[in-house]
């Protein structure tokens, strides 16, 4: 398994490189932002480990322009900076893990195999289908470039169908992922009335007994 580490922490580098040497990986090292990234883009790795603070290009430039340019290795973010906010955002702007510094060499090994098992699907930060943009990270929609509003429930149910826009979604699934089990999966029917009040009732399709797609 051959993996890219970007961290302007040489020390760590070194130890980073030996030690997942030691337990199989082939390693590549890059110590700063606009390094790593051209490396990234330029080869096939199976994981990246990538620092936030970093010369030249920060952490989450690299991990956001790698997701534009559609380069979907998973990527383990490194920080010194520990709260939530910083999580998210890594995470939305579509990092698959993240750690915090100190960490232990255990659990990175054991979460970036986990990482390696997982498909490298297409995980774009911004969806877009047909007319519709929408950025989960932060909470907007634009139809045909035009903003449009939508509730926190619209936008959560309007994401889930736009990530799964290759095939049909069941009521049911809908229900689970975006209100959860206990909820009435009649309140599917309900937002899928509202989305399409703001949005036109062509772009939300109903699939007679199989459930809803979004138009592409």
């Amino acid at each position: 398994m051959r993996v890219l580490v970007v961290d302007d922490e040489r020390g760590l580098t070194r130890a980073l490189a030996k030690g997942l040497g030691a337990e199989g990986f082939v390693v590549d090292v890059a110590h700063d932002g606009e390094t790593g990234l051209a490396l990234a883009t330029d080869n096939d790795y199976d994981a990246i480990v990538l620092d936030v603070m970093l010369p030249r290009r920060s952490g989450y430039d690299v991990v956001a322009a790698l997701r534009e340019r559609e380069v979907w290795t998973p990527v383990l973010m490194l920080s010194a900076k520990d709260g939530e906010w910083d999580v998210a955002d890594g995470l939305d702007l579509g990092a698959d893990d993240y750690l915090t510094k100190p960490f232990s060499f255990v659990v990175l090994v054991a979460r970036l195999r986990a990482l390696v098992r997982r498909p490298a699907a297409a995980r774009p930060a911004v969806l877009a289908v047909g007319g519709l943009v929408l950025d989960p990270a932060a909470h907007t929609l634009t139809q045909a470039g035009a903003p449009v509003p939508l509730t926190p429930k619209e936008l959560a149910l309007l994401e889930y169908l736009m990530r799964h826009a290759d095939r049909v979604v069941g009521k049911t699934e809908l229900r689970d992922h975006v209100w959860g089990v206990g909820e009435d999966p009649n309140v599917v029917e309900v937002y899928v009335g509202y989305l399409r009040r703001k949005l036109g009732r062509d772009v939300v399709r109903t699939v007679r007994g199989a459930g809803y797609r979004i138009a592409g």
